[in-house]
């Protein structure tokens, strides 16, 4: 359970600290393609303003063709023209590979200029040209070029500029830094593991103690039940047995039973229970420990069917597995309705690769919510508990949670369904 628990902590660490490392690469690398994009099309901005041309760097960030009008209320702010030129400095038209292509009204191609650019033709602009305006699209990406369009006082105009430089930039970014969060990711994962045992500590002590105590508290208990026996027997000597007595040893055997299944649990939840791994047949060790059951449950009017396929061999503890089997026929048996029927089953799963033990009930009235709180010590559902009037079909609430503990001490599942008026409980042992 520890080395589970240890497990379970690693793992939810790792997968936060993954979710949270996704989140911080791809909004970095998210926010740099933006930016280099936003900066690629005020460039292109700049480029259709003036023409197909870059005009004379201007100090101020932006090109004035008139005298400006501080009247004018609808000129914008000096902080949206900046950030409009941002990226524009004295060298920008010497670095900024670009060719233009021009047309009419009509998108009929009738300019090129390519002198901006070596990669490109004026043919090859021309199909370019062709492309974008075929396509409909204002601004985009065409192989290493990205374009946009714009229009002019003779038609339009379309701008492409080479954006490999960039587009190597941000792919080296990429993988610069999903190279570094690999590195911290498997990093701090490997200190998650190494400190792992110390951040679980509290728990592993609690859990101790409360397995020592559990145990503590059964030999304690035992000494003054069997006291507390013997004086019944004496008094039942001296004088006739009465309902008294016969209370007092009715007592005394359900907590003889609770604490053979406390102890029962403790040993199973050990980190290496005392379990004899060997492989025999368990279609003869199931139809061995369910059809004792059979009497028991003809005598409260119910029906008990097994159904174990012949011939199947499980390497596992063959004691452990007949308790198991145990376990869940009793359950089954006393918390099946009325006139029910009690159903056990083994069988081959679908993939070959388990044998599968179900044992199922007939239950007008399953329990609500999470039905896995029924493999929790002590745990029983108010209808249980409604049901459970006479002292003989109340149980502990413990068996259950052997059950699981058995299973899990195989490395196996143990699963609860309600469905179609059935409660069927299903251990996949693997």
């Amino acid at each position: 359970m520890i080395k589970r628990l240890q497990r379970k902590f690693v793992v939810i660490a790792a997968v936060c600290l993954l979710i949270v490392e996704f989140a911080i690469i791809g909004g970095i690398n998210g926010v740099n393609i933006y930016q280099t994009n936003k900066n690629a099309d005020n460039l292109l901005n700049i480029i259709i303003e003036n023409d197909g041309r870059f005009p004379e760097f201007d100090p101020m960030g932006m090109k004035h063709d008139k005298p400006q009008d501080n009247s004018d209320s609808s000129s914008p702010p000096e902080s949206k023209k900046h950030d409009k030129h941002r990226g524009f400095n004295e060298e920008t038209k010497y670095q900024t590979r670009y060719f233009v292509v021009y047309a009419d009204s009509n998108g009929e191609i009738t300019k090129v200029d390519t002198g901006h650019v070596a990669a490109v033709s004026s043919s090859q602009a021309i199909e370019y040209g062709k492309s974008v305006f075929d396509s409909g699209k204002t601004s985009g990406t065409s192989g290493n070029y990205r374009y946009k369009t714009g229009d002019t006082d003779k038609g339009k105009i379309i701008v492409f500029m080479d954006c490999r430089s960039d587009s190597a930039t941000k792919n080296r970014f990429l993988l610069v830094s999903c190279a570094i969060g690999a590195a911290g990711y498997i990093l701090v994962c490997l200190l998650i593991i190494i400190f792992s045992k110390r951040a679980i500590r509290p728990v592993v002590e609690s859990f101790e103690k409360q397995k020592q105590f559990i145990t503590d508290a059964g030999h304690e208990i035992k000494t003054p039940l069997a006291i507390i026996s013997a004086n019944t027997e004496v008094l039942e000597m001296v004088s006739e047995p009465n309902q008294w007595t016969v209370s007092i040893k009715n007592q005394i055997t359900r907590l003889n039973g609770l604490l053979k299944e406390l102890l029962s649990l403790a040993k199973m939840e050990e980190e290496k229970p005392a379990l004899t791994m060997a492989d025999f047949n368990i279609s003869d060790a199931v139809y061995d420990a369910a059809s004792p059951f059979t009497t028991l449950a003809e005598t409260k009017g119910k029906k008990l069917t097994i159904d174990v396929a012949n011939g199947l061999s499980y390497h596992g503890d063959e004691g452990a597995i007949r308790q198991l089997v145990s376990i869940l026929t009793e359950n089954a048996v006393k918390y099946a309705d009325e006139d029910g029927e009690i159903i056990v089953k083994l069988f081959t799963s679908h993939n070959g690769k388990e044998t599968d033990l179900e044992v199922s009930n007939t239950c007008k009235e399953p329990p609500q919510g999470d039905l896995t709180k029924l493999f929790d010590r002590f745990y029983r559902d108010d209808s249980s508990r409604s049901r459970s009037k006479d002292e003989k079909k109340g149980g502990y609430g413990i068996g259950l949670s052997i059950a699981q503990a058995i299973v899990r001490s195989h490395k196996s599942k143990i699963s609860c369904k309600a469905e179609n008026g059935m409660m069927i409980f299903t251990a996949q042992l693997k």
